[in-house]
């Protein structure tokens, strides 16, 4: 079985009031639309957890009151942060066993399509923790950010732009994070960050993603959208 955590921000980046996941795109729909329906579709997954601000549950309730989504299963407040978001899905399947995986997704990521998740179900078979990215044509710089001077140049064969969803074994993620919450210098990139430290003997297998599978952030980001 795998449910689908699909995590949504305040969008504050976007210099609106509305969140960036309630933003309409240019066939009338929302971006909170378009990705429930992409895990809607998808044969492998089994249910949906929509994680939101607070504020947005009632807004999020009338959207969900238009459509016959069959797995939505739960809708909880989120955090201020991405993990407290992570970790209030976590508490919502703490009754689950070994053979129940979780993925986890943003919300405005809206055009992640049937073939990433294809890789990612299939991945998931052999491996307990899988990632989405792609391997990164540009030249990374490490910088020093104090100065603005250039620290290193990694190898640009071994970068790689993550994308999401992340998928894991739900028990394997369900004991990351309860070994992160014991760290009192405890700080979250992304979920795949929380396996790696604090579960540093599981490999976490990558899929390749797509150009395709944008993460909207800023205006920018949705013209001609």
């Amino acid at each position: 079985m795998i449910a689908v955590l699909l995590a949504g921000g305040t969008g504050s980046r976007m210099q609106s009031d509305t969140p960036k996941q309630f933003l309409t795109l240019g066939d009338g729909r929302t971006v909170l639309e378009h990705t429930v329906e992409a895990f809607e579709q998808h044969p492998a997954v089994t249910e949906i957890c929509i994680v939101m601000n607070e504020a947005w549950i009632d807004a999020t309730k009338k959207i969900m009151a238009q459509h016959p989504w069959k797995k939505v299963t739960h809708l909880v407040a989120g955090g201020s942060e991405r993990y407290l978001s992570t970790l209030a899905a976590i508490e919502c399947y703490m009754d689950r066993d070994d053979d129940f995986f979780m993925l986890l997704h943003d919300v405005a990521r809206p055009f992640v399509s049937q073939a990433i998740l294809d890789r990612v179900a299939q991945a998931l078979h052999d491996h307990d923790a899988v990632a989405v990215g792609i391997p990164s044509t540009d030249t990374i710089w490490q910088v020093n950010p104090f100065n603005a001077t250039i620290q290193r140049i990694p190898e640009r064969t071994l970068m790689w732009r993550a994308q999401t969803p992340q998928a894991f074994r739900f028990t394997l993620l369900r004991d990351a994070y309860q070994r992160a919450l014991q760290d009192p210098q405890l700080h979250v990139t992304d979920d795949c960050g929380v396996v790696a430290h604090y579960m540093p003997e599981t490999r976490i297998h990558i899929v390749e993603g797509e150009e395709e599978n944008i993460k909207i952030t800023t205006p920018k980001d949705m013209k001609g959208l």
